[in-house]
């Protein structure tokens, strides 16, 4: 049964429109920009493939994100349980049916979009971990059932997500679900016999890692153990953004994206070229928008009257947070490169598909602020 205050549930539309975080909106909207001008760079100064798709998709997911932000919080609720089941259903199949592109089978061909189902699994857990904890008091939340379950709903899709293989997607949803376990209250010595247990079994888990993932741990000790090879990526990687300075070498000025020292350079090193053209400004800029709409995320969860809204808000917003410093620190070879994308930056349809019905869902929060769930 659900217990709703009568200003959330007959506010008029015009009030939800002034209900609104527009502060958050024009953080996305800087960043959809960035990232078009990022992604034009990256087509070589020409409306191409890859600009053109991004822009698309930016608008059309930009547009959804706005639609979803009037659904009321009290459906996603409702429905908490059901997408993630749907979710993972759309992994399976991919699992065994899936497209293969470069030894990986993580995509479905929906016609207008390769759809990679581990990237909605991202949103999907903290969904569904949300509703499962937002009615358990927190006396309740260390019972040996309300671990178990969670671990077992956690485990699945990152077995799946191993398989297809995708090592550092299924990194991120355990992250993403992990983050929401924490928040619930889940007692820390669990934490710390978790981190433990990984750090003596790390041998043995690596000794099971296919060769390509191997070497992406060796390079990230030793790049120039092998510059033109595995370590080639990070090695060009650092040369771009050290070679933007303070200020950058300017808007398609960039000589490591320009002359093809760069691979990848529109999807998972995307900030290499943004820092190259526009330099330590430029980034600390861009780091500034992605502090903002973080903090807009967990404001949004702190003013929220039910838990489910303050849960989601409060995973989602970490999560970001993780997903921007896992890539930033990739790209600066401060970690292993694991393919993480920089939200809505990155080009990738299931990525910013995946942020902007998180965002929607963040800002449905805010408009039924005061909706109570029991």
């Amino acid at each position: 049964m659900f217990i709703q205050s009568s200003l959330s549930d007959k506010s008029t539309f015009f009030q939800k429109i002034k209900s609104l975080d527009y502060l958050m909106i024009l953080c996305i909207l800087a960043l959809g920009i960035i990232s078009s001008f990022a992604m034009y760079s990256t087509d070589g100064g020409e409306l191409l493939y890859h600009s053109e798709s991004h822009i698309i998709r930016f608008l059309v997911f930009f547009t959804m994100m706005i639609i979803i932000s009037f659904i009321n919080i009290k459906v996603w609720h409702t429905f908490g349980y059901l997408f993630y089941l749907v979710v993972l259903g759309l992994l399976i199949w991919a699992s065994l049916f899936g497209i293969t592109a470069q030894g990986s089978q993580r995509w479905i061909d929906l016609y207008f979009i390769n759809l990679q189902p581990s990237e909605l699994m991202k949103i999907a857990i903290i969904i569904c971990f949300a509703k499962y904890y937002h009615r358990i008091q927190l006396i309740n939340v260390n019972r040996v059932k309300n671990i178990i379950i969670p671990l077992l709903i956690l485990f699945v899709p990152i077995i799946l997500v191993i398989g297809q293989p995708d090592l550092g997607t299924s990194i991120l949803i355990a992250l993403s679900g992990i983050i929401v376990l924490w928040l619930a209250g889940v007692n820390i010595k669990y934490f710390f016999y978790s981190s433990l247990i990984f750090i003596i079994s790390a041998p043995f888990v690596i000794s099971f890692l296919k060769p390509y993932q191997k070497l992406r741990i060796l390079t990230f000790f030793d790049p120039d153990k092998d510059p033109l090879g595995a370590g080639y990526q990070i090695i060009q990687s650092k040369i771009a953004v050290g070679s933007g300075g303070l200020f950058g070498k300017g808007f398609l000025k960039g000589t490591q994206g320009y002359l093809e020292f760069l691979p990848e350079k529109h999807t998972d090193f995307i900030f290499t070229l943004f820092s190259e053209e526009f330099g330590f400004i430029g980034s600390i800029i861009l780091l500034a928008i992605y502090a903002i709409l973080i903090f807009r995320i967990i404001r949004t969860g702190s003013l929220s009257k039910n838990f489910f809204g303050k849960f989601f808000c409060y995973g989602f917003g970490s999560a970001i947070f993780i997903y921007i410093t896992v890539n930033m620190a990739m790209v600066l070879g401060l970690l292993p490169i694991v393919g993480s994308p920089l939200p809505i930056m990155s080009y990738g349809g299931s990525s910013m598909l995946a942020t902007m019905i998180g965002l929607g869902i963040v800002m449905s929060t805010k408009i039924y602020n005061r909706q109570l769930i029991s």
